[in-house]
């Protein structure tokens, strides 16, 4: 072929996305697989080896087209090693050597990049942060993560450790995330966190029709809560309301760090809309210097599940030209 073809692999813990790319992101061939993380590594490593050959074969063309291959991975990581290190999500991967593997199987060369920092580079580079030098990418969903771009360029530490957003620490007490640490954002404003306080209702007598959607498909999760408010129950709506707040606080805190000319939200909890965003706008907005707030653009993503593996194939990109994404 005469454009650069790159595999994009989006690991996580309920499917293997697939994507087959040029450096300009655009895809020429896609696979999904489920992921069935509780098998361990080797099955799950052999899905993605299937799915690259998927994706190829519908994209008519053979592995020796591919460039090579980012592979973007739930955390801890050691991108530089590609080894994936005991992530909670997946069972069993205890220092695996991802990337090391995917060049034996496939015969590419392959790069490990964390799956927020996939998010925020894609987002950067082929969709709503397009433009921006200096952006922010925060992913609202089951948990939060991100990612940090400085000068064009992903910020990512002394350790590659840096863009763990979802921990800013937005009260000095309260609950817990799934970390362990006290009163960060992740433990106030994501999907965990709305069903959390949700559950804690509906175990009070509150929240009935939180409580009936629930029973219909259960467990109770952020969506129940969502379709309650929408269906007039002011508790559930006030649960959204607050963690749009906390979320804003987040926001504010990210402004007032690094001053950023944007900030790219994603993630499935944005689907709620204004009901979480207005408030988390609002509350950014009172909490930050003028200056500093009409700097940034909060803006959401345009590339929904697509962004880790673009993002990877973007990271694939770069390091094959000896750069980082």
């Amino acid at each position: 072929m005469s454009d650069h073809v790159y595999a994009g692999i989006d690991l996580g813990g309920t499917k293997i996305l697939v994507l087959l790319a040029t450096e300009d992101g655009r895809i020429i061939g896609d696979a999904r697989l489920a992921t069935h993380a509780a098998e361990g590594p080797g099955p799950v490593i052999a899905r993605i080896v299937a799915a690259v050959r998927e994706a190829a074969d519908e994209a008519g063309i053979g592995m020796d087209d591919v460039r090579g291959a980012g592979v973007s991975a739930p955390g801890p990581i050691d991108r530089d090693e590609g080894v994936i290190t005991q992530p909670p999500n997946l069972p069993g991967w205890d220092h695996v050597e991802l990337a090391k593997i995917i060049r034996s199987e496939l015969g590419v060369r392959a790069w490990l990049e964390n799956d927020a920092n996939c998010q925020a580079i894609a987002e950067h580079r082929y969709g709503a942060g397009r433009g921006y030098r200096d952006m922010i990418f925060l992913t609202v969903s089951t948990g939060i993560g991100g990612g940090i771009i400085i000068d064009n360029r992903l910020y990512v530490g002394a350790s590659g450790a840096a863009g763990e957003l979802g921990h800013l620490i937005v009260s000095p007490e309260g609950p817990a995330c799934g970390a362990g640490h006290i009163g960060c954002l992740e433990a106030y404003a994501s999907g965990t966190a709305i069903a959390r306080r949700a559950a804690e209702l509906v175990r009070a007598g509150r929240l009935p029709r939180t409580a009936r959607l629930a029973e219909q498909t259960p467990p109770l999760a952020a969506h129940h809560v969502h379709m309650a408010a929408d269906q007039g129950e002011t508790e559930a709506l006030e649960i959204i309301h607050a963690a749009g707040r906390y979320l804003g606080l987040g926001l504010a805190t990210l402004i007032h760090a690094f001053n950023p000319q944007a900030i790219v939200l994603g993630g499935g909890l944005i689907n709620i809309g204004e009901d979480l965003l207005g408030p988390a706008r609002e509350t950014a907005r009172q909490r930050t210097f003028v200056q500093s707030w009409d700097d940034a653009q909060i803006i959401e993503g345009e590339l929904g599940e697509r962004s880790a593996a673009l993002g990877a194939i973007a990271v694939a990109h770069a390091r094959l030209a000896g750069e980082e994404a």
